[in-house]
């Protein structure tokens, strides 16, 4: 056989849904599309999917030499699309192909999870990540405070106490003539968790020769998951900056990645009772060590001594200057750690919302390689898949020439607690926002009321997994289980909002893509937990469906759900953006 040269230069592949692009030498990208590739019919489907750059003669002698496939190029704009002509493999080739094809996006999208996760230890920063996210993808900041000059076809954000974020793209024939169809396809989540034990005063507690710090627990989290974890903390201060010769107060975000604080159990020598059961005492038990006494103050001593001359030649401070944070209710030690993380100097912090994390990375794990290993899987992983989703379904140039509706996704604080504050579900948040939008187009509040029923919202959170070892807390009829796609939440008591038309408009969008769908219904002996699916269905009066992905050790400070059901999710939620309005218009109910 005739021999060619290696392939030299480079290619791109680009793929058109998650706009991510990798770069490599060509001929490692010819063996990457032969290993990808079992069958000549999948072949064209991958490349079909993916523009390629590059020197196309060899890359098609590549093409044709390890998949047999002959390739044509043909001019398209600044890329070169390919076109093909091939032969059929067997329907178990095929079947093969295709689950190869959806383990490598499945591994894609987990691996963005993971690393949002990452850098996502509180609500606030899971907001500032957003926010990058969101700008890079072309929408535009917002500010509540300021009036807001809208055009169809554009996409916004803003924030709220920068621990609630609102997204949504209107489309560009959202403003046409008042009697026009318009819309909101809404998916709404939550950044909280109910693991976190939050500082909000780290009262510095000195007992047996220790030094401890005071903390409250948030939410109803499985707390004895906190014991023997290495733990640091991680939120927002209040700073004091002196900028062009005025002083003005912000917040900013620390996170400190050391561990520097532990809650120690009790050796089982001096608790023989345990085995037979241990309750958690929130007060008495989960108090973290910082250090010890002896250590802190000779800490202490040393650091007064550094500053004595400095602090002696400039003096005490104006007496009418406000002063800093109460150093006597939080250990200097504490304090000094905050300044460093902050850059700022300790007597510029003013106040603080932390929260202990612990330190132990996110991670995809299993002997298959199937699961994702993380705290705050509730509910940053729907929070993220819903994101992903919105940015991916507006990334394209003509993704809202033919929109008539609006695409948001609203992320809320305080859910975990009931969502009863500014920036929670319970707050006008939401309807604030949908307002705004539609007077920005027309003024009258007619508009606004019959937009939000031709509107429909996805309340998504995260469901319950059937347990190998506790089978019997499930209802043997609805079983969710991993790799199985969204659940679909029912309660014939209204704790989840779903009703028979809800269900059906979302489970008809997983039909139409062989998307898989799960039920889920509470035993009748057990109580039901609720989402802010019936909160925002009574305060707005939108049609909602309640859904999740499942997961297993809901509320532990690790949990673990399935790397397929992240892309179900992210897939599902897509579809939903796109394709929710053509199939609204089919369905007939208070007629």
């Amino acid at each position: 056989m005739r021999q060619l040269a290696p392939l030299t230069g480079s290619y791109e592949l680009r793929h058109p849904l998650r706009g991510s692009a990798v770069n490599a030498p060509l001929d490692r990208g010819a063996r990457v599309l032969h290993n990808r590739c079992n069958r000549r019919k999948d072949a064209k489907r991958l490349l079909g999917s993916f523009w390629l750059t590059g020197t196309k003669q060899r890359l098609a002698w590549w093409l044709d030499r390890l998949l047999g496939v002959q390739v044509q190029f043909v001019l398209a704009g600044p890329w070169r699309a390919l076109s093909k002509a091939c032969s059929w493999y067997s329907s178990e080739e095929i079947r093969r192909a295709e689950l190869q094809m959806a383990d490598m996006e499945a591994a894609s999208v987990a691996s963005d999870l993971v690393d949002f996760l990452n850098v996502s230890p509180t609500a606030f920063h899971a907001v500032d990540e957003a926010k990058k996210q969101l700008k890079r993808a072309g929408y535009e900041h917002l500010s509540e405070k300021d009036d807001w000059e809208l055009a169809a076809g554009k996409k916004y954000f803003f924030t709220r106490n920068h621990s609630t974020i609102v997204a949504f793209a209107i489309g560009k024939r959202f403003g046409g003539s008042p009697s026009g169809q318009k819309s909101w396809k809404d998916v709404s989540l939550f950044f909280d968790g109910t693991l976190f034990l939050l500082l909000w005063l780290a009262v510095d507690v000195s007992k047996g020769g220790y030094l401890e710090v005071g903390v409250q627990t948030y939410g109803g989290g499985l707390w004895h998951t906190w014991f023997d974890r290495d733990l640091t903390i991680a939120g927002r201060v209040m700073i004091k900056e002196v900028k062009d010769g005025s002083v003005c107060y912000s917040h900013k975000l620390v996170r400190l990645q050391e561990p520097i604080m532990r809650i120690p159990t009790l050796a089982i020598h001096l608790d023989r009772g345990v085995m037979d059961g241990f309750k958690v005492n929130t007060h008495n038990h989960l108090v973290p060590v910082l250090a010890t006494f002896v250590k802190a103050e000779l800490q202490k001593k040393l650091a007064e001594n550094d500053t004595s001359k400095a602090a002696d030649s400039t003096n005490a401070k104006n007496s009418n200057e406000k002063s800093s944070i109460d150093n006597k209710k939080h250990h200097p030690i504490l304090l000094q750690l905050i300044a460093d993380h902050a850059c700022c100097e300790l007597d510029n912090i003013y106040d603080f919302e932390l929260q202990l994390c612990d330190t132990q990375p996110s991670t995809i794990g299993g002997a298959l390689k199937e699961f994702i290993f993380s705290g705050r899987l509730d509910n940053l992983c729907m929070s993220f898949c819903s994101l992903k989703a919105l940015i991916d379904s507006t990334s394209y140039e003509s993704a809202l020439d033919e929109e008539s509706g609006v695409r948001m996704v609203a992320l809320f604080d305080h859910e975990e607690i009931g969502s009863n504050s500014a920036q929670g579900a319970g707050s006008p948040v939401m309807l604030d926002a949908l307002s705004r939008i539609t007077k920005s187009f027309n003024p009258s509040n007619a508009v606004l009321e019959k937009a939000v029923q031709k509107s429909f919202l996805v309340s998504a959170d995260m469901a319950h997994a059937l347990h190998p070892n506790y089978m019997d807390k499930h209802e043997e009829n609805h079983q969710p289980k991993l790799h199985g796609g969204l659940v679909i939440k029912h309660n014939a008591n209204q704790r989840y909002a779903t009703n028979a038309v809800t269900s059906f408009i979302f489970r008809e969008i997983a039909e139409q893509h062989n998307l898989p769908v799960q039920d889920f219904v509470v035993r009748n002996d057990m109580p039901c937990g609720s989402t802010i699916g019936p909160i925002l269905a009574s305060g707005v009066g939108i049609r909602t469906v309640d859904v999740g992905a499942p997961q297993l050790s809901m509320h532990s400070i690790r949990e673990m759900c399935a790397v397929g059901d992240v892309r179900h999710a992210y897939q599902h939620f897509k579809f939903f953006f796109e394709e929710f309005t053509q199939l609204d218009l089919k369905i007939s109910v208070d007629v």
